[in-house]
């Protein structure tokens, strides 16, 4: 199976993720009504290793190994080593 030209899709998932993306709609995020808009969706590399650090300091402080704000201070820290490191803001 092929996407708009593109290579043909490598995970079993994605054709579901990309149409999760195509029909993303900014002003109605949720089933039910929130208070805001948007959407998450971040197209460069280093995404995915930044939720799994952000995401490991939030369980540290869920399981009680560290406070929220030293979750937070510790998750902010990394996420601006890693897109330093990858020479952003471009």
């Amino acid at each position: 199976m092929k996407n708009a030209g593109w290579e043909p899709l490598a995970a079993p998932f994605a054709e579901t993720t990309l149409k999760a993306i195509e029909v993303a709609d900014p002003a109605h995020p949720t089933v039910n009504p929130v208070p805001y808009t948007g959407v998450q969706f971040v197209e460069i590399p280093e995404f995915q290793a930044i939720g799994t650090q952000v995401g490991q300091e939030i369980a540290a402080a869920l399981a009680g190994s560290q406070t929220g704000d030293q979750a937070l201070e510790k998750a902010q820290t990394a996420t601006e080593r890693a897109m330093k490191a990858a020479g952003y803001p471009k």
